[in-house]
């Protein structure tokens, strides 16, 4: 029996959350690291499909998330059920910016809007200016740091830059989401799990085969 979205998002998670427990950030060192290296991670979606499940303070959705590169460059994400009941239809422009096409009523909330914004741009590794990053080391791993409005995105690595271990968004204090991108095919990671710290909102997404989707 194929595991669930969430399933793999806990299987995956588990030992990143354990490692976040430790004062790591507290603990990192100066390195000489390009920080160009983190972009070969950075999905290049053109059209792929996932099973998602999304669970937010006590509502859970499930059903497939469509992301698809657009022709202005822009990144469409439309998430709906398997009867075609659409959830949410954002956009994010190629210049960062986003746009709410349509979104259900238990979801319209300004606080629920931004968190997904935020964990999407997480995923999409959106807003990540060179001139302010910097890349810092500790325990052998290493830390890609993205300056954003609050806060800071963090995609970590192993030395070698061959693997990506987990991404965060913190706050200058603390954790605020961790989330993982794994298994990529063509440059499109086929599990993705962003789980948060501060309360109950967490997405599973596991890719759909593009011949079990025809």
């Amino acid at each position: 029996m194929p595991l669930s979205p969430m399933r793999y998002l806990l299987l995956i998670s588990l030992p990143a959350m354990m490692h976040s427990c430790s004062p790591v950030h507290k603990q990192m060192q100066e390195t000489t690291a390009d920080v160009s290296r983190i972009y070969r991670f950075k999905p290049v979606f053109t059209v792929a499909l996932y099973n998602t499940t999304v669970d937010v303070v006590g509502n859970h959705l499930s059903g497939l998330l469509l992301i698809k590169k657009m022709p202005d460059s822009s990144t469409r994400m439309v998430f709906s059920n398997e009867m075609g009941f659409t959830f949410f239809d954002f956009e994010f422009a190629a210049n960062g910016n986003f746009k709410v096409y349509s979104i259900i009523k238990k979801m319209n909330k300004k606080s629920v809007i931004k968190t997904l914004q935020h964990d999407f741009a997480l995923v999409l590794m959106n807003r990540m200016e060179s001139s302010t990053a910097s890349v810092r080391t500790s325990e052998g791993l290493l830390y890609f740091i993205f300056p954003q409005a609050k806060g800071f995105n963090y995609y970590i690595t192993d030395s070698g830059s061959n693997e990506l271990i987990r991404m965060e968004r913190a706050s200058n204090k603390k954790v605020i989401v961790e989330g993982v991108m794994k298994n990529y095919v063509s440059g499109i990671p086929d599990t993705i799990g962003i789980s948060h710290k501060t309360f109950d909102f967490n997405i599973g997404l596991k890719r759909i085969e593009r011949n079990a989707a025809e």
